[in-house]
């Protein structure tokens, strides 16, 4: 009786003759839920885009619609530490008109910043 591979005898298995060894495991494209390595787990961390530190100030940036290296226009609006500015005159007796001041300081309003080149909303600068 002959070898088919040569004269070297079969490599002997756990598995009697004429019983097949099961599949393999699948293969995974990433890790497979709560799996460790070296004792730590694994996470996976999706980056969608870089994040932008917005200020009061005109920010250097690439504008998500057009892609341009652009400095932001900005805009002043209205916003929470307007309102609570308000109020708090109001409690303090500026109740007459003085407490439409905060309206009317721009260091006390939200800023909105837009793309010069395509004019669209990049982000807003919350006081509070």
């Amino acid at each position: 009786m002959g070898n088919p591979v040569g004269d070297y005898p079969a490599a002997p298995g756990p598995y009697p003759a004429g019983q097949q060894m099961p599949p393999p495991p699948p293969a995974y494209p990433y890790p497979p839920p709560n799996s460790y390595q070296h004792g730590a787990p694994v996470s996976t961390v999706i980056i969608t885009s870089p994040g932008v530190c917005l200020s009061q100030y005109p920010t250097q940036l690439e504008c998500p619609n057009c892609r341009q290296h652009v400095v932001t226009t900005t805009e002043f609006e209205n916003g929470g530490l307007t309102y609570a500015l308000m109020g708090l005159l109001c409690l303090f007796g500026c109740w007459l008109g003085c407490c439409l001041i905060p309206t009317c300081v721009d260091e006390c309003k939200d800023v909105l910043h837009t793309c010069p080149n395509c004019k669209v909303f990049v982000g807003r600068y919350k006081r509070i």
